[in-house]
Parts: C-alpha cells; sequence; structure tokens
C-alpha cells in the first residue's frame, strides 16, 4: 500500500471532523496548510484487520448506516512513527496538490453500500475536507430489493436489467431518493462535511426520456444535466448527493442507470476524475487470475479489449460509461473495487509505482 495510505486510511473515522475544521481555518492558505490538517488527521491506526471478508449484495440485503463513534470500521493500534507519516505526507503532496479545488465524481452503489457503506460516505466527506470537490451519485439496488420484498413485490429482471413498473417505480422512488440519500447526507454530515441531497428530479438536474424497450417499464435515458444545480452546491462548499431518480416531460417518475447517470453528470461538470465503484478489481485480463489486473490503459487501448473480448460481459458498459465520460472531457476514470477498505483513498492518491489497485483509464 502506497505510504501516503498507511496514516491516512487506517485513520479513525471520528477524526473526519477534526480534519474537516482544521480545514476550515486553512483554506485560505497554501495547500501545505490542507496537508498539516491530514498529518493531524493521521493519527494512531495501522493495519486495517484482515478478517473482514467481502461478499456480493443480494436481494435482501439492507444499507445499514453505522454511528461515526461505533468503532465496527476500525482497530485500535499503534501510533506511526514521525518520520514514516513525514514521508508519507511528503508522497501524497502531488496528488493533493493536483487535485485540490477539482471536481471529483463518484458512482456509489451494489455491493460497496452493504459492507460497512459509512466507511465509503467518510472517505467522500475526507476528500472534501482535503479540498477537492466531490460529487457522489448513488444506486441503491440492495436497499430497493429489500423492501421490495418487504411489501410484497417480486423483482424482475430482463437481460439483467431490472423493469420497473409503476409499482416498482413508487418504492424505486421513496429508497433512493428518501432513505438512502438522506442516510448519506446524515452520515456526511455526522463527519463534519456538510452535504446537500439531491435528486435527477430537483431543479431539472437529469433530463431523462423513457427508454424505447417498453419491456423494461418506467426506466430512463439520460438526455443532458443541468450542471447548474450542482455547481451551485458546490460554490457552496456542499457535497452534492445525487439519486438517480429523473422525470420525464409529463411528470412521470424514471429510474435512471446510475453509472449512466454518473458518467453524464462527470462530462457536464468536466471533472477532472470519474470513479466507478464495483464489486470487482478492475479490468481483468483474465478474470479467473486476480493478478492479471490492467492498472493502466488509454481509451484507444480500452476499445482494443472490447474488441478482443478481454472486457465482457457486464464489465462492458461500466467500460463504455468511462469512455463516454472521457469523450465529455473528463481527464481519468477509475473501476475500482467498492469493497476493499478506501479503495477510492487508494485509487485517488496512490502512484503508479506504488501499486495501484483498480484500472485507470485515462485520454490518448
Amino acid at each position: 500500500m502506497d505510504a501516503f495510505l498507511v496514516p491516512l486510511t487506517h485513520a479513525p473515522p471520528s477524526s473526519v471532523p477534526a480534519l474537516a475544521a482544521s480545514r476550515s481555518r486553512s483554506l485560505a492558505g497554501s495547500p501545505g496548510a490542507v496537508l498539516t490538517a491530514a498529518a493531524a488527521f493521521a493519527a494512531a491506526r495501522s493495519a486495517r484487520s484482515a478478517k473482514r471478508g467481502t461478499s456480493r449484495a443480494t436481494k435482501g440485503d439492507e444499507i445499514k448506516f453505522a454511528p461515526a463513534d461505533s468503532g465496527d470500521d476500525d482497530v485500535e493500534a499503534a501510533e506511526l512513527p514521525l518520520e514514516q507519516r513525514a514521508q508519507a505526507l511528503a508522497e501524497s503532496l502531488p496528488a493533493l496538490a493536483r487535485l485540490r479545488g477539482s471536481v471529483v465524481v463518484i458512482k456509489y452503489g451494489g455491493a460497496a453500500m452493504v459492507k460497512s457503506p459509512e466507511r465509503t460516505i467518510r472517505d467522500v466527506a475526507l476528500l472534501g475536507a482535503l479540498g477537492l470537490k466531490p460529487v457522489l451519485v448513488h444506486g441503491g439496488g440492495p436497499e430497493i430489493n429489500s423492501w421490495l420484498a418487504k411489501v410484497g413485490i417480486e423483482p424482475k429482471f430482463v437481460r439483467g436489467l431490472r423493469v420497473t413498473d409503476a409499482d416498482t417505480m413508487e418504492v424505486v422512488a421513496m429508497v433512493l431518493m428518501g432513505k438512502v440519500n438522506k442516510g448519506i447526507v446524515a452520515t456526511m454530515g455526522a463527519a463534519g462535511v456538510p452535504a446537500v441531497g439531491l435528486s435527477g428530479v430537483d431543479g431539472g438536474l437529469l433530463q431523462a426520456k423513457k427508454v424505447d424497450d417498453e419491456e423494461l417499464g418506467f426506466v430512463g435515458e439520460v438526455t443532458g444535466v443541468k450542471k447548474d444545480v450542482l455547481k451551485a452546491a458546490l460554490d457552496k462548499g456542499l457535497v452534492p448527493v445525487v439519486a438517480t431518480v429523473a422525470a420525464d416531460a409529463e411528470g412521470n417518475f424514471l429510474n435512471v442507470n446510475a453509472d449512466i447517470a454518473a458518467a453524464a453528470i462527470a462530462g457536464a461538470l468536466d471533472a477532472e476524475e470519474f470513479v466507478l465503484m464495483t464489486d470487482v478489481p478492475g479490468i481483468l485480463r483474465d478474470v479467473k487470475d486476480a493478478d492479471s489486473l490492467i492498472s493502466e490503459v488509454d481509451e484507444g487501448g480500452a476499445k482494443r479489449l472490447i474488441d478482443e473480448g478481454v472486457v465482457a460481459g457486464g464489465m462492458i458498459p461500466k467500460v463504455t460509461c468511462c469512455l463516454s465520460a472521457i469523450d465529455d472531457g473528463v481527464q481519468a476514470t477509475h473501476i475500482i473495487d467498492g469493497r476493499r477498505p478506501h479503495a477510492l483513498l487508494e485509487e485517488l492518491f496512490s502512484t503508479k509505482s506504488s501499486g495501484k489497485q483498480g484500472t485507470t483509464i485515462s485520454k490518448c
């Protein structure tokens, strides 16, 4: 693991509010001031327990947000030597300096939302405290499935895509725009970073129309993004948290694929980075061999991987989303395993030499 991540990602979640407060006092200064705050945040934690397993989201799983002081996310450990912390901060400076003030769009959903969801949310809050401008776009499939079961609606899928009939759409809207979205906002607030919950309906943020395939029901296709809604929140120092429910011209709710919506938002905002959190390590040359991870590829190389069949199945739409974001102006996109503790911080702040854990697709 990158030296920067040893002190940073193993710090206690309860330290995030202190870092947020330190950032508010130091934003008028140089990036070094933020790094000083980060040094204070890099408290006495070492390797995270290796006992935690990862699991795929299944029907009936629920997103359960733990309180910031639950202790469920970290274990106590000895303080790191000062020399190691100083070296870590020095090595992180290029990434922090490059990304400070930049928009980073993160798509969050699936299995990553089931196992310790508050961990990723606090990592996003940390990005805001370090001077980045994160935008979190979330799904909520596991929670939707759970509530469908509670009200006696059997989930239906066609060619791997959820069928959203009128009854299902009601549940999707309530769960995504209500319970999940506000739970994320509350968790960020508890970490000391102000956030605002939005949906694609608010201010016409996501413009959408019903997909041509009538068999899918109330499923939407993104036709535009009103970036002013997001920019207004970012300019106020808020972290936008976006639920991907949109409305058509007649005012009907539409269920929009979160990957596609996040890519469209990243492009509209000219984001520096777009991060797609999944339940796989990234692009694997051999899906049966985790060591065959392709850590970096340009957009031309990614297209060739699709043509060659290396990128196949469910990975094709994810890579396509990344390529779409790049076409719209995003500089770099990342596919990472959201089940990994602090995978988001690893990907954004690690160096190539330290052994990145995800796949970066960048402009040619």
